[in-house]
């Protein structure tokens, strides 16, 4: 369960690798996350990342190696989460899972994307169709308990997709169309999900492009999340002030926007 600051104390995380879910990751340690269960393609990265947040106090730190895309394997990675997270409860604890993030994502070529289907399919089986079948099984966990949140890593690039990279902002507005239904699905249960609406991030997977503006940090994000969490908000935008330029963007006549988007 959340401790008294209503932080969770326990959490399972859909890429873990990721520079934004580490931050988060950091932060809540700070706040006294207990027990972390990481899972993502690259189980070396992985390990460095349990290390780090050992090294911040998070008492119990376990790795599982789970491709995103496997969407196969999905029922029993989550069934092996929330095991290791039972056991690592301590005594008189209801355990469970506090937390679930969901991070996994790739950027993507746009230009080759384009130019290749099964490279397109990929962005889109990544960033949707794979998460979303992954966040169904643990939101089936999260209703069986009462208690839970999901946080789902989306992007504004999904908000109004432009043609510059319409694969990946795509993708985005399907995973993002996909929690708010399932935070409808939930509604009632005990459980919630709330929607993260980065705008550009300085990370590995945007090195080398121009920055947009109001481009922000993984560090930034990360404390844009927890005060979302503190006020049970349903959407994070990051930073906030991409909440009144989207809601503008989505105003601006088709033909305009392709303008921009170019």
């Amino acid at each position: 369960m959340n401790n008294a600051t209503g932080m969770p104390q326990s959490a399972v995380v859909i890429g873990g690798t990721s520079e934004i879910a580490q931050a988060i990751l950091r932060a809540l340690a700070a706040r006294r996350l207990q027990s972390v269960v990481l899972t993502g393609r690259d189980s070396s990265h992985l390990g460095e990342v349990a290390t780090d947040l050992r090294s911040l106090g998070v008492a119990h730190v376990e790795t599982l190696v789970f491709d995103v895309t496997d969407v196969a394997h999905c029922r029993s990675v989550a069934a092996k989460a929330l095991a290791l997270l039972g056991d690592s409860s301590p005594a008189g604890s209801s355990g469970g899972i506090d937390l679930v993030l969901v991070a996994a994502g790739m950027l993507g070529d746009q230009p080759g994307d384009e130019a290749d289907p099964i490279a397109a399919a990929d962005v889109l089986t990544t960033n949707f169709t794979g998460p979303a079948a992954t966040m169904l099984e643990f939101a089936g966990i999260l209703h069986s308990q009462g208690h839970g949140r999901m946080v789902v890593l989306s992007s504004v690039a999904g908000v109004r997709v432009r043609r510059e990279n319409f694969v990946y902002g795509s993708s985005k507005a399907g995973l993002d169309a996909f929690a708010t239904g399932l935070s409808s699905a939930l509604a009632g249960t005990g459980a919630s999900v709330m929607i993260v609406r980065p705008g550009f991030v300085a990370t590995r997977m945007t090195a080398g492009m121009a920055p947009a503006p109001f481009a922000t940090t993984a560090d930034a994000v990360a404390a844009d999340v927890l005060r979302g969490l503190e006020r049970s908000s349903p959407i994070v935008w990051s930073p906030p002030v991409l909440r009144k330029v989207f809601a503008v963007a989505r105003l601006v006549p088709e033909p305009l926007w392709r303008k921009v988007g170019r």
